[in-house]
């Protein structure tokens, strides 16, 4: 990696630990403990992030006031519960490179993709197909089918897969864009992963949503493993909706309140077809209990209800973070992590693993996505009995994700070594 020197090494590894600026945020969160009291090796953000030790007070406020004031909190609690999900709009906004209006946290992601492709999936006999990646995250896989179906065509038919090349892991750019040029009269949607939940690969949001505008598709991303991962930039990248969960990369607990994205050129549409409730409803009239729905502009125009203020309280303790560390600093400490695990773990030669995730920093995040030959599951499960906290994908994908707001070089070092001799074994 541009400059530093990677060496196989633990004083390395120690040094590179000591003299790390962001290594102050490690403090701020939860580390899981071994039986004997000392810190587990997290490499599982990817899945889900660790607790801020602030989430603890920013949820207690909320059940302090809930205790003290009732139904009052509505509007009396420290911070009100009808306005509290604006408190995240401004950190949203800033993590995924968007507008304050072009962004809402709500729902679960699959509840929020499927509130998308209402408004955006319109099949015609002539434009029906959705374009995914191969080996998308099942629930994606299960969205896009079930909306085709409910449109009345064939998933076989509509759903069109763009895959790696025969041999390769990742997909190739150029490939989508070729696919997009041939078919794209025929898709009426491009719903790819930010990054590839198995592969780890990241795709370019710029070049395929240029791409797939041309011939007149509608271009999302499902950002549950690129929020808070990479820098982001939706707005610029012109890109139609984004869905996201928030407890991966975001920290914001088990379940928790997730969030979307639609571009300002949607935001003032009253009439775009849309699944609706009163939370989405013009918040000046609201309250009159009318029965006709008037939509917010923007993208909290598309809330169904009133959120879960336990669940986006503990989520605002993880956004602080994010707006304190600054994205673009997790960015550069993510890419030296990654490539030094990438460094250490070449240094075996022997064949019993594989790297599947691009070689290329710009096409991955914090995540390596290690093919396993033989007793991949063993190894993962043996790894966690001596505190090394990885993922297993069957059917033979271990997940390594050293997440730059609290793992070390230490981390990464230390899992290296205990991964190659457990492949040795």
């Amino acid at each position: 990696m541009p400059g530093i020197e990677f060496k196989a090494m633990r004083e390395f590894a120690a040094a590179q630990t000591a003299r790390d600026p962001l290594a102050h945020f490690r403090e701020r969160f939860h580390i899981p403990k071994m039986a004997d009291g000392s810190d587990c090796i997290y490499l599982c953000g990817q899945s889900l992030g660790l607790q801020p030790k602030s989430a603890r007070e920013y949820v207690e406020q909320e059940l302090q006031d809930w205790a003290r004031l009732g139904v009052d909190g509505q509007l009396h609690a420290r911070n009100p519960w009808i306005p509290y999900h604006e408190l995240l709009t401004a950190p949203i906004s800033r993590l995924v490179g968007a507008l304050p209006i072009e962004v809402v946290a709500m729902n679960s992601l699959t509840v929020n993709l499927h509130m998308m492709m209402v408004s955006f999936y319109r099949p015609t006999p002539q434009c029906h197909k959705i374009l995914i990646e191969a080996n998308a995250f099942p629930s994606d896989q299960y969205a896009v089918k079930s909306q085709v179906q409910y449109h009345g065509y064939d998933p076989a038919v509509s759903l069109m897969e763009v895959a790696p090349r025969p041999g390769e892991c990742a997909i190739r750019t150029e490939d989508i864009e070729k696919l997009i040029d041939a078919e794209g009269k025929k898709i009426a949607l491009i719903m790819l992963g930010g990054v590839n939940y198995y592969s780890g690969q990241a795709f370019d949001f710029s070049r395929i949503t240029a791409a797939g505008h041309a011939k007149g598709c509608v271009v999302a991303f499902d950002l549950a493993h690129a929020i808070g991962n990479l820098p982001l930039k939706l707005h610029d990248w012109n890109v139609d909706f984004a869905v996201w969960c928030s407890y991966k990369y975001l920290n914001g607990g088990p379940g928790a309140i997730a969030g979307c994205f639609v571009h300002e050129r949607h935001a003032r549409h009253p009439k775009l077809p849309r699944f609706t409730g009163w939370w989405g409803h013009d918040k000046e009239n609201r309250f009159l209990m009318k029965p006709d729905f008037h939509p917010i502009p923007g993208a909290e125009g598309w809330q169904l209800s009133n959120p879960s203020i336990l669940s986006a309280a503990a989520l605002r303790s993880s956004l602080d973070i994010f707006d304190e560390a600054q994205m673009e600093r997790l960015r550069a400490k993510s890419a030296l992590l990654t490539g030094y695990l990438e460094f250490l773990l070449d240094q075996d030669r022997s064949k019993r693993f594989s790297i599947i995730t691009p070689r290329d920093s710009a096409q991955r995040g914090a995540q390596l996505s290690l093919r396993v030959n033989e007793n991949g599951r063993a190894i993962c499960d043996a790894l966690a009995k001596e505190g090394i906290i990885c993922d297993w994908r069957e059917p033979d994908i271990l997940r390594v994700a050293p997440v730059p707001l609290y793992n070390t070089f230490l981390d990464v070092y230390t899992f290296a070594e205990k991964f190659l001799s457990a492949t040795q074994r």
